[in-house]
């Protein structure tokens, strides 16, 4: 049992989904992600046990790696992308052990933006560290945005932005929030090569991430929290 969790580890830090996959390792061969997952289940490895010492482990892994530019982009993209695969296989097993998901998080581009790749990113990290993520998309306008908040109570809403003029949406979302009675609801996280610390503080977003894997420990200290 422990073998498969640490093989499943070591596959995520390999970027390897399925066995034909080569990985950042090219000696690594036999099962990858997919096939350890469905293995795990059928040796009844708990889930919770297959996601925090399989997935997420090999995640933060991947994350240090990626932090020490030990890792590039694609490398971590193909790890994150294996990862989501993973949780879509779980997520069955999720819904009838009743074991919820950390909260919802819900992330757009915001109107006039179509940028999406660090969206995408952060939305297959989150996923695969046990967040329910909602993908509002690209170029999304702020009614829109209000609208859903009110409807599907997220408790996170993440906005990208990658233009310095379409950041300045992020600021009215958080006033229409705020005229309708909602910012009190969720927490707004922000995100987006124009966007910074300051600018997060100016317009009174809660946090400010700069990468996927800084979204997910701003997550999870508010779930702990």
């Amino acid at each position: 049992m422990d073998d498969i969790i640490a093989q499943l580890r070591e596959n995520v830090i390999q970027g390897r989904m399925s066995q034909d996959d080569e990985g950042i390792d090219d000696t690594l061969t036999g099962p990858g992600v997919i096939e350890l997952t469905q293995m795990a289940l059928e040796n009844k490895i708990p889930v919770k046990d297959i996601i925090a010492e399989g997935l997420t482990a090999g995640m933060e892994i991947v994350g240090e790696k990626f932090n020490a530019k030990e890792f590039y982009v694609p490398d971590m993209l193909a790890s994150a992308e294996a990862v989501s695969e993973a949780m879509d296989i779980l997520k069955p097993y999720l819904e009838g052990q009743n074991v919820s998901a950390k909260g919802k998080f819900a992330i757009v581009t915001v109107k006039g933006d179509i940028h999406d790749i660090g969206k995408n990113i952060v939305a297959i990290l989150l996923k695969g560290a046990g967040y329910e993520v909602v993908d509002l998309g690209i170029d999304v306008p702020t009614e829109k945005i209000i609208d859903f908040v009110r409807e599907n109570k997220p408790d996170f809403l993440g906005l990208s932005a990658l233009l310095t003029t379409t950041m300045l949406v992020m600021g009215e979302i958080i006033e229409a929030l705020k005229m309708s009675g909602l910012r009190e609801s969720v927490k707004v996280l922000i995100g987006g090569a124009a966007v910074s610390e300051e600018f997060a503080r100016e317009i009174e977003a809660d946090a400010y991430c700069p990468d996927g894997f800084n979204a997910v420990r701003v997550l999870d200290s508010y779930v702990a929290a």
